[in-house]
Parts: structure tokens; sequence; C-alpha cells
């Protein structure tokens, strides 16, 4: 019997080796973009969530990018989760403004991004990074807005063709914007990890990418498939430097982040809900008791860096306050 072949991790991106390498080795993705766009008033209870501002209040989502870039955010996530060509054709918008509502999530970002990094980079004493605007990728249960991200049942007739022709253009879109990294967000399950990888190829995207999933036990992914199983399609894919968990309730990710180092060497992302439960009958959310506070996200990012998270964040619920309570805990500022 001859040797077992080992074959090395695949390399994280240069753009991500030297921000992680800047950032002290954690990087910090910012918070709850919905969040924040509903503290300034903006009403968002639309198949549509927050990509509705894209149409009707640009200027309130640069806003809150530099809100988040100003609370230490190392990467900010562009406001595309929920915009698709679909969804936007659905509200009678034509196929040519749809494009150019997703062009316009990216430019926005990177608006603030360089406007909020030529404020700070010549300030004595800057601890600001340069950040990195990821493109957010919804799941394709985001577009349907029916909670299927979060259970992984698309219905039989959702096959991995229909996932990548979901997929496609969106992500030509996106990429042909100009983004620094491509964020797949809260898929539910293997089979739109496997879309999402054979796209990335198909495509021919240099990007680099992250795929991160929802889950609502703390052991697998909302299909009930094993993680494992999921990791494995995504091991394959030099595109993908980086998988990990989003969306889901703080308490399951030490247990998660120590799986994912077992089953990949790829960077690990971990940025997760408040905790707080989102009642679709009352429209409100609940706070049951594991319900997170910034004080307990800036207790956990240090333990969850320790783990193995090489870029942490939060998602639903979490707010700029959040986002610096993060970045004082792994940069090593007191609060």
């Amino acid at each position: 019997m001859g040797l077992k072949k080992v074959v090395p991790p695949p390399p994280p991106s240069t753009l991500l080796e030297d921000l992680l390498e800047n950032a002290g080795g954690c990087a910090v993705i910012d918070g709850g973009f919905a969040t924040q766009l509903e503290t300034h008033g903006a009403a968002i209870n639309d198949p549509l969530w927050s990509a509705l501002c894209l149409i009707k209040n640009p200027a309130l989502i640069k806003k809150v990018h530099l809100e988040y870039l100003e609370a230490g955010a190392d990467i900010i996530v562009t406001s595309s989760y929920q915009a698709t060509l679909p969804g936007f054709l659905s509200r009678g918008v034509s196929i040519e403004e749809a494009e150019s509502l997703l062009q316009r999530s990216v430019r926005l970002a990177v608006e603030a991004r360089d406007e909020f990094w030529d404020t700070v980079k010549g300030r004595p004493g800057n601890e600001y990074n340069r950040a990195l605007v990821a493109a957010s990728i919804g799941s394709y249960g985001a577009y349907l807005a029916d909670g299927s991200e979060y259970s992984g049942w698309y219905g039989e007739d959702v096959t991995l063709e229909k996932l990548k022709d979901f997929h496609r253009r969106r992500l030509q879109v996106l990429a042909e914007a100009g983004p620094d990294l491509l964020a797949f967000e809260t898929i539910p399950n293997k089979l739109e990890a496997q879309a999402c990888v054979e796209l990335l190829e198909e495509e021919e995207i240099s990007i680099p990418s992250w795929i991160c999933f929802s889950s609502v036990d703390g052991q697998n992914a909302p299909s009930g498939e094993s993680f494992k199983d999921c990791l494995d399609v995504i091991n394959k894919s030099s595109r993908v430097p980086a998988v990990g968990i989003n969306c889901a309730p703080p308490q399951f990710v030490e247990n998660l982040i120590s799986k994912f180092q077992e089953w990949t060497h790829k960077l690990i992302v971990v940025y997760p809900n408040s905790g707080e439960v989102w009642d679709g009958k009352a429209k409100r959310w609940i706070q049951p008791s594991e319900c997170f506070g910034d004080d307990k996200f800036e207790l956990c990012a240090r333990r969850w860096h320790k783990l193995g998270a090489s870029l942490i964040g939060g998602c639903c619920r979490t707010t700029p306050a959040t986002v610096t309570a993060i970045s004082n805990a792994l940069k090593g500022r007191s609060s």
C-alpha cells in the first residue's frame, strides 16, 4: 500500500490574508443590516426586506454602512441579501433596473468604505483597517420569504439546475459590480451549497467567496443533513476560502466552530443573530433567556476566535454597538 496522499488546504485569498494579518488574525464583520434600517425608521416588512431601501432610500443604506464602519467592521456586507431579479420583477421593475439595483447595492457599500477610509486613514493612531466589501447572495429560501432558509425544504421540483439558474444572473451582476468578496448566506442544505460551488466554477468567478449555513439545532444544516456532508462539497473548491454559520442562535456557535475545525481547512466565519426569535404571526421579536447582549458577544468573540474562527460578526438583531463590542474584544481594546 502506498502512502496516503495529503492534499494541502487551499490558500486564502490575498485580500483576506492581508486583512487578517492587519486585523491581528481575526476580522470583524458588520451586524444586522435590516435591524439598523428599522432603527432609523425604515418600513421593510416586505418580501424584498432590506432590499426595499435600494429602491426607496439608498442614502439610508449608505448611512448604515458608515455606522458599521465607524463601529469597527473590517468587512461590510451589501444590502442585496433579499435582492433578486425575480423579486424585483414581481414588483414591476424592469430587468434592466433590477440589475441596476443589484449594482447599486455594491456601489453604495464601496462608496461608504472609500469615504470612511479617506476620513480615518490619516488620523494619528488610526486603529481602523481599510474594509472589504462582501456582496450578499441570500439563499433561494430568502427569495421565497417563507422561512425555508431555516427548514432546507424547497420542494421536490427544486433541482440542482434550478438553483443554479436562480442564482446565476444575480451572481454575474454582483461580481461585475466589483465587490472584494462574495457572501453566500443562510444556505440551508447540501444541494444549494453544491449549486453555489458549481456556479463559481462554471462562471469562472475569481472573487473569493464564503458560504455560510443556517442551523436550527446546533448540530446539522436545517435540512437535517450533516455539516460534514455539506462541507465535503465545498472543500473541493479553491474559489471558496471560507465557510461558516450565520443567522443561527449564538449559543450554537462554539460547538459548530469545533465541528467545522474537524471537517475543513478553510477559514471559519461566524456571524450569529442575537438569539431572538421572530414570531411570524405576531410580527414581533421574542427575547428568550438565551438571547445575547453586547457584553456577551464581547466575551464570546474572544472564545470563538480561540476555537478557530477567523471572521466574526453579527446578523439579525445585532447593531453597531454589538460590532463595537466584538471589535474591542478581538483587537484588545477596552470597551
